[in-house]
């Protein structure tokens, strides 16, 4: 028995290293290396299964309002905002970032500085509305750029004349595209980020912060640098409808709506119920040129989306995204993960039972040894697979086992590795004696 688990131990290190030295090669992630799906589907996770459907449609949530001002110039924002701001709503979030870009002022470069009118139009509407969250960007410096980080060390922020007025909060999202016109997967946030010496809030958080302090300071007190968004619903709006509707077969995602919607000729024109903004958290942005247009920009995949693999289109825009995580922080929805040490511990574990498996099965039925540790092998990738899955959709728990298939997959071969070194070294030593 002692000899079976220090062979079944030489041999489980022997999977991790031969895991990590493949992981090298391969020049992926360790946790994505060897997870079955994403190897076709490199955009795919398999907790994203459960998200696209193993999950019921979600309630509307009554204290979110999205409005889409499409392309107005900041003229027409401006009454955009008086007019929202007459019902008194809560807070108003704005995703936009009211400034010019790389730092040129001059009207060559930043030609919004000649709409002298519609900036200041805009400034007194902020002022006036008092509870206005914008925008800002995080950036690196040069210096700071050149290595692989996502640590940030300068903002992007609205210029002076729309900043005083409002709070800020960074729109930037963890998508590993490096140019706006990538393809952007959306899965998780930073709630905070270390800028310098101060310490910057998430345009989503930034919101909920003035909405509900105390909710919020329960999402920031879990001191976890990067969220995982538990996604819950998207818009879908067809043209000329002014609220959002249950998704048809054209839908991008597989959910119904969660969040209302409205245009802003709607609101300009007074086609709403008069309520839809009283005491509710309003968050403005881009949401096509009108709603149901179709348009790709500002927009991400996201584990809602129809197509889990060999995605066509992406589903969400990023104003839908930071309202999903408003409203996680609001209900407290929040996705728990394995902590690293855990990952490798239960993996560790499951490369070391069967390993020992394998040695019984190779000692006692050596004929169907074969037989029985494919069949062992592929039962196991399921059985983890499927648990994962489950795991999520019951609990909002991210079992992340990657490690453990990694270990799965690698067992048979290192074991046969391994076996056939132990018989090099036998045929030595007996030629040798």
């Amino acid at each position: 028995m002692k000899k079976l688990w220090l062979q079944s131990l030489i041999i489980s290190v022997f999977v991790f290293i031969l895991l990590w030295g493949v992981s090298k090669l391969t020049d992926l992630k360790l946790l994505n290396a060897f997870d079955p799906i994403s190897q076709a589907m490199a955009d795919f996770e398999l907790t994203d299964y459960a998200f696209s459907n193993l999950r019921p449609d979600p309630l509307v949530d009554e204290r979110i309002v999205l409005v889409n001002f499409g392309e107005l110039p900041r003229g027409a924002v401006a009454q955009l905002i008086q007019k929202i701001s007459s019902y008194k709503p809560r807070v108003i979030g704005i995703d936009a970032l009211y400034n010019c870009e790389g730092g040129l002022r001059d009207t060559l470069n930043c030609p919004q500085l000649l709409d002298t009118l519609g900036n200041m139009m805009l400034s007194f509407a902020f002022q006036d509305a008092g509870n206005i969250v914008l925008g800002e960007k995080l950036m690196q410096t040069d210096s700071l750029s050149q290595f692989d980080t996502n640590e940030s060390d300068s903002l992007e922020v609205p210029d002076e004349l729309f900043r005083q007025h409002a709070k800020l909060g960074y729109v930037t999202l963890p998508t590993n595209a490096t140019y706006q016109e990538d393809v952007k997967i959306s899965r998780t946030v930073w709630p905070k980020k270390q800028v310098g010496k101060k310490t910057e809030l998430a345009f989503s958080t930034q919101i909920a912060m003035q909405y509900d302090s105390a909710k919020t300071m329960e999402y920031l007190n879990r001191d976890i640098e990067e969220e995982i968004i538990n996604f819950r619903g998207n818009i879908e709006v067809m043209q000329l409808r002014v609220h959002s509707l249950k998704s048809d077969e054209t839908s991008a995602t597989n959910f119904a709506t969660m969040f209302s919607v409205i245009d802003y000729e709607d609101v300009f024109t007074e086609n709403h119920d008069p309520a839809l903004f009283k005491d509710k958290i309003v968050m403005i942005g881009f949401l096509g040129k009108y709603l149901g247009a179709p348009s790709w920009e500002d927009k991400f995949f996201t584990p809602l989306n129809k197509k889990i693999g060999g995605r066509a289109n992406p589903d969400m825009f990023g104003l839908v995204v930071h309202a999903n995580i408003v409203a996680m922080i609001m209900n407290g929805d929040f996705v728990n993960e394995l902590a690293e040490w855990q990952k490798y511990l239960i993996a560790f574990f499951v490369c070391l039972l069967t390993v020992a498996l394998f040695i019984t099965i190779d000692t006692k039925l050596p004929i169907w040894f074969d037989a029985f540790s494919v069949i062992i092998q592929i039962l196991q990738l399921l059985v983890i697979s499927g648990f994962m899955v489950w795991a999520f959709a019951q609990f909002n728990f991210k079992l992340d086992l990657s490690i453990a298939l990694g270990v799965a997959a690698l067992v048979g071969p290192a074991y046969d590795i391994y076996k056939s070194i132990e018989n090099q070294i036998i045929d030595y030593r007996e030629n040798n004696s």
